[in-house]
């Protein structure tokens, strides 16, 4: 019986997501675990060797052709494969099937009007949309999904696409800071926390320390946290008391 023999430059691969990136008139392709992609670009997968089948680079994934070093350097300017990768895996386009990129592209949208839902309100009536006006909204701007971009980033884009459609905003979270300073100091770190501020609701010095409520984004949590915790060498009191708008004069049946 006749041997078949596979030239050593070939790889084969079966049951794989190729990701693909055309550059310098040349197409490079990597062997993807199916599922994985998504998860390396929103960042839940940390691991590359999870999303990889190989670190190798490929023109043609399918026939198992992988590119010479020649290739790397003249269109990436380098020939380390696992950082060529990395790149690849950021700029690259997912090839699926039509069912799959359908598949893909509404469980990517569901997940970004769910998040704009939970982290946005109307200000006219500090509530919440419901998820079909968001959905109906996103679809009324034209708002499309970028293969390319995480959730993360793509929920960012469309909160920003919707203020020019709906009166739309961030949900503010309620904080209550309480610190003892000199009065030196202290005037100087309540004038650098309410910048941060959306609004102050309260804030009173008794004696030397200083309890003051504010409104703010959920973005300045942390800056304002870690000044806190700086300026007053960890005594100050950060206090999360809501995380969303709570409308005050609600009707209970």
């Amino acid at each position: 019986m006749s041997k078949i023999f596979t030239p050593t430059n070939q790889i084969r691969l079966t049951n794989v997501a190729v990701v693909r990136l055309k550059k310098a008139g040349k197409r490079f392709e990597l062997a993807c675990y199916k599922n994985k992609v998504l998860s390396w670009r929103n960042n839940v997968e940390k691991d590359i060797d999870e999303v990889l089948q190989t670190h190798t680079v490929f023109t043609n994934v399918s026939k198992g052709q992988a590119a010479k070093k020649e290739e790397l350097l003249k269109a990436f300017g380098k020939t380390d494969e696992t950082e060529i990768c990395r790149e690849i895996l950021s700029k690259g386009e997912l090839q699926v099937s039509e069912k799959e990129r359908h598949s893909v592209m509404d469980t990517q949208m569901n997940s970004i009007i769910n998040s704009v839902a939970a982290l946005c309100v109307n200000p006219e009536t500090r509530r919440p949309y419901p998820s079909t006006i968001i959905e109906k909204s996103l679809k009324d701007a034209h708002f499309s999904i970028k293969p390319n971009r995480n959730t993360k980033q793509q929920t960012l884009d469309a909160i920003k696409l919707l203020k020019t459609h709906m009166p739309i905003e961030r949900s503010r979270m309620k904080i209550r800071i309480t610190f003892a300073a000199k009065k030196d100091s202290g005037p100087k770190l309540e004038e650098s926390i309410v910048k941060m501020a959306a609004s102050v609701e309260h804030e009173e010095w008794i004696e030397s320390t200083l309890q003051i409520t504010i409104f703010i984004d959920p973005g300045n949590y942390r800056a304002i946290d870690d000044l806190v915790r700086n300026e007053t060498k960890g005594k100050g009191l950060v206090e999360l008391l809501e995380l969303k708008d709570v409308v005050e004069a609600e009707e209970i049946f």
